[in-house]
């Protein structure tokens, strides 16, 4: 008989949950100069931090040490995956622990190149020169929001090469990482099949089925 055990914790999942709402919004206010941008950018780079740290003094199944695996066992349990008789994991099976690794360190490129382009734009956040660079927002973003014509701040003078370097970065890595969402997904929606799993109700509840012998 299979046991019902508790695996992603309450942290876990709301990190989870928060992220995939913070990312869309980035993402879909991408091309608008707004506050939204900015700060549903800063959440990301909040929750980045987080789970990095969560990674190490985290509970059992949360820890990067409990998931990340050697290449040579990623490539096993591939060749099993295709063969339509992986191993079923408690946890993160080993390819998608390493998906969870290549996610994190594109969102942390992401947000390191959109401060980038931010400090250079606007001179501000934590990325940026002089003494605006611990503001985090410009206040004529914050005011365009609510009054379109008030009239934007003087830009201060930036390098236009540099910016557009870390805008093809940003832009790049962005685009890069609706790839890995795709994959991530089917690889979600495939792991499932093959062990009769629920995982997105997993990320929710916290449960999920431990296979006696797997």
């Amino acid at each position: 008989m299979n046991n019902v055990i508790r695996v992603w914790d309450p942290l876990v999942r709301i990190f989870h949950w928060s992220l995939v709402l913070a990312f869309a919004v980035a993402y879909l206010s991408g091309d608008e100069e707004n506050s939204l941008h900015i700060y549903s950018g800063y959440i990301v780079a909040g929750l980045i931090i987080f789970r990095l740290v969560w990674g190490v003094v985290g509970t059992r199944y949360a820890r990067f040490s409990h998931f990340i695996y050697s290449p040579t066992a990623v490539a096993t349990y591939m060749k099993d995956l295709l063969a339509g008789r992986p191993p079923h994991h408690v946890g993160h099976n080993p390819a998608a622990g390493w998906m969870i690794v290549v996610l994190l360190v594109t969102l942390a490129v992401i947000t390191v190149s959109g401060l980038k382009v931010y400090a250079i734009e606007e001179g501000l956040g934590p990325l940026a020169d002089g003494a605006h660079s611990m503001s985090i927002i410009s206040q004529a973003l914050a005011d365009s929001d609510d009054d379109d014509d008030h009239e934007r701040h003087e830009k201060p003078h930036h390098d236009d090469d540099e910016e557009e370097f870390w805008e093809e970065i940003h832009e790049a890595s962005s685009n890069f990482m609706l790839l890995l969402i795709a994959l991530h997904v089917v690889g979600v929606v495939v792991s499932g099949r093959l062990h009769r799993e629920n995982l997105v109700k997993a990320m929710i509840t916290g449960n999920k089925t431990d296979i006696p012998g797997a």
